[in-house]
């Protein structure tokens, strides 16, 4: 979803013990959202422009397209239009 925006290999998954990060350049200041599949009721974390967290349930991992246009938002923060390198 973020291929259109940003160059695929800047956008990185980290693995925690409670979710996954996925973050743009490797770099936990910039988190694009958090997954959090441990528990039976999985979870999308959105992340707004003031790095607060908001979790949506989902039932499955391609429900995470519902959310496109919020992680482009959330990338935006991050990535001033035109500085996608």
């Amino acid at each position: 979803m973020l291929s259109k925006h940003v160059t695929p290999s800047r956008i990185v998954m980290r693995d925690t013990k409670s979710y996954c990060g996925i973050l743009l350049n490797d770099n936990n200041r910039k988190p694009i959202c958090r997954l959090r599949f441990n528990a039976s009721q999985k979870y999308l974390s959105l992340i707004d422009a003031t790095k607060n967290e908001e979790k949506h349930p989902i039932d499955e991992p391609v429900d995470i397209f519902r959310f496109e246009k919020r992680l482009i938002e959330t990338l935006a923060f991050y990535e001033p239009k035109g500085e996608n390198e």
